[in-house]
């Protein structure tokens, strides 16, 4: 074991408070405007400057005919199905609903976002998954444009996104993608909707620009929580947490139990190994004890954290209120999650969890409702609404009323 301990309490542990700065804003706005301003060549000469090359679209081939290793075609191919088929599970459940009586008839109904935008991350490896998550859900939800964005164009980008369904894919990175989306660019129209994860630029972009299109959530680095006792597989835990970790140098993965000799346990091979101590030292990994199984609960519900698995027979599933998405038991690694086993990747960071979701097939739809009133219901009406807009002192409200009494 390590000289001095790195086990933390649970009861006065924070996450690190990892708000963008000011300046950044400021940064990204004023490019913001500069490509309002400038349109199309603004965008080109932004291309060039931080990326290199000149933003274009690329036609897509169907997918099969991308020259990638037949098992990786394979598997892209199976999550792609494992995606779909948990989307449609979503749709299946959003039926409009209406009520009728002697008033009239009122209901809602759900009605697909015309044109989405999703960025693709590039970066050392290709992203397949993203595409897989951010275009699958927009297609079954029956959204028409579907246009995806990235600073990369390996093949098995372009094969996911072909099978996901995108109906264009431009190779532009970076916040002036983003802003391309928003504002069109070239024969790209613009977008109601931008999705997916990117660089602080990106999610500052998508920040900036909500009063134009939705977004999905402000993303920050990725987490994992565990709750676990001394019954969990270390050795799988400890994978869990360096897969995590891995993500980016502000990824992180906390561990809390209530077991200090557990944790010790851990705490040994994590410093035995100079990766992973590595990860330990830096903070990327976070051991905390907690007095019991309710202080565990208790942190976690505080916490709120993008990935939540339970590696503790005595926690139900029920008594964890916040979180992106939960893994239940420890088969369930959330790697299965960010690949292949059906639910959303993409889901909210830094404690948002208790007040946002993660992406799914309802954040592609709007909710619309409607109402036909009756001769009678316009009477009833009117004599409810009236004293209402009396006292609100709205008089045509009350006059556009009282005419139909």
């Amino acid at each position: 074991m390590a000289d001095k301990s790195l086990i933390q309490c649970a009861s006065n542990w924070k996450r690190p408070n990892l708000t963008q700065s000011p300046e950044l804003f400021q940064q990204v706005a004023k490019l913001l405007k500069e490509i309002e301003t400038g349109g199309d060549l603004a965008i080109d000469n932004l291309s060039k400057r931080f990326d290199g090359y000149q933003p274009r679209k690329i036609t897509l081939k169907p997918y099969r005919e991308y020259e990638l290793e037949p098992q990786l075609l394979n598997s892209i191919e199976q999550a792609a199905q494992r995606i779909e088929a948990f989307c449609q599970l979503q749709k299946d459940s959003l039926q409009p609903q209406q009520i009728e009586e002697d008033s009239g008839v009122f209901g809602f109904q759900y009605s697909p976002i015309e044109a989405i935008g999703a960025y693709i991350p590039g970066g050392r490896f290709p992203l397949i998954s993203t595409a897989l998550m951010t275009l699958i859900p927009a297609r079954v939800a029956g959204c028409e444009r579907r246009v995806a964005c990235s600073p990369s164009v390996h093949p098995a980008i372009l094969a996911a996104a072909s099978l996901a369904g995108a109906t264009e894919f431009w190779h532009i990175g970076g916040a002036q993608a983003v802003a391309a989306m928003a504002y069109g660019y070239q024969t790209m129209l613009p977008v109601q909707m931008v999705v997916g994860p990117g660089n602080q630029y990106v999610n500052v972009a998508k920040q900036l620009l909500q009063s134009r299109i939705k977004i999905d959530v402000a993303a920050g680095p990725s987490e994992l929580l565990i709750l676990a006792n001394s019954q969990a597989n270390q050795e799988w835990l400890i994978a869990d947490m360096a897969a995590q970790a891995e993500h980016d140098p502000q990824a992180q993965s906390v561990l809390v139990s209530d077991d200090v000799e557990f944790l010790q346990a851990i705490e040994q091979q994590l410093v035995a190994d100079d990766e992973l101590n590595t990860l330990l030292q830096s903070e990327q990994i976070v051991l905390l004890q907690a007095n019991d199984s309710e202080a565990m609960i208790r942190f976690s519900n505080r916490y709120a954290p993008e990935h939540l698995l339970l590696a503790d027979e005595r926690i139900s599933a029920e008594s964890l209120k916040h979180y992106g998405s939960l893994f239940i038991g420890q088969n369930s690694a959330v790697a299965f999650g960010d690949y292949c086993a059906g639910p959303n990747h993409t889901l909210p960071t830094m404690g948002s969890a208790n007040r946002s979701s993660g992406l799914c097939v309802q954040s592609f739809m709007n909710i619309q409702s409607y109402q036909q009133i009756t001769d009678q219901g316009r009477r009833q009406l009117a004599e409810i609404g009236r004293p209402l807009a009396e006292a609100e002192q709205l008089v045509w409200h009350e006059r556009s009323m009282q005419v139909r009494s």
